[in-house]
């Protein structure tokens, strides 16, 4: 079995078709995990979402705009959010769809592989130990059979930094922002959750996250997506971006995992 990891997909289903046909991914053999943002901003999320449903063996990290669809089917989002996924919402699989949704992880480490991933990476202060504990409170959270009071309190930046006697819907929402929207922090691991452009050109106060001084360590590769601008940017060793922008024009990625080898596969 060769397992391939996928960047963020946003909707973009001809791409996502082309990208398996380049890799020759074999449903029957083949593993696929998903970084998250499978939805929004494109074209086709509902296509997208029933195939990546209907496939045998896949693994989702949820992304910020998977998480804001399944809060818009349950109401519970500010209402001047835009957003691209009308035909979701609608269809006669919707519920079904959401469910589905909900139930995926926001981490997922395989030993076997020595990978880790999630949509935004791993907040600087935790070790592997720690994220993989606190991303199962807010995925509890999620798999509530109505989580609409959780979905409509976790919108927001605060707080930037993380505690250990954060409580309640604070927690919880550090916890999810640090592992779906996170790009840069200060060097006191504050996190800054506005700024999007690329490295080079933002404010010299803030690191990428992992980048970021007395980051915990970590010896597994951690892949994650999410920051788009992020494409053109090295990214040190063991450290594997995944959001190339495919939504935005340019291309969507795979990693093969397998046998200790990563490489990368592009489609134009």
């Amino acid at each position: 079995m060769t397992t391939f990891a996928i960047g963020d997909i946003h909707g973009c289903y001809q791409e996502l078709l082309k990208l398996l046909d380049k890799i020759n991914y074999d449903q029957t053999k083949d593993q696929l995990w998903f970084v998250g943002d499978l939805v929004n901003r494109g074209p086709d999320s509902l296509k997208v979402l029933r195939f990546i449903k209907n496939q045998p063996n896949t693994v989702v990290t949820l992304g910020n705009h998977d998480l804001h669809l399944i809060s818009l089917f349950y109401n519970a989002c500010p209402l001047n959010k835009k957003h691209t996924v009308d035909e979701v919402l609608n269809a006669k699989d919707a519920e079904e769809l959401i469910n589905w949704l909900k139930s995926q992880k926001l981490i997922h480490y395989d030993k076997n592989l020595n990978c880790v991933m999630s949509h935004a990476g791993i907040y600087p202060g935790w070790d592997l130990n720690q994220a993989l504990f606190l991303a199962k409170e807010v995925e509890k959270e999620l798999q509530a059979d109505n989580p609409k009071d959780f979905l409509h309190n976790m919108y927001g930046n605060l707080p930037d930094k993380w505690h250990d006697n954060l409580t309640g819907i604070e927690r919880l929402r550090f916890i999810l922002n640090a592992l779906v929207r996170m790009r840069y922090c200060d060097k006191v691991l504050h996190l800054d959750l506005v700024e999007t452009e690329e490295p080079q050109i933002a404010p010299k106060h803030l690191i990428p996250w992992f980048e970021a001084p007395n980051r915990k360590p970590i010896t597994a590769n951690i892949i994650f997506g999410h920051w788009a601008s992020l494409r053109k940017y090295k990214t040190p060793n063991k450290i594997y971006a995944l959001d190339t922008g495919c939504v935005y024009g340019d291309t969507l990625t795979a990693l093969r995992l397998n046998n200790k080898i990563i490489k990368v596969y592009c489609c134009y």
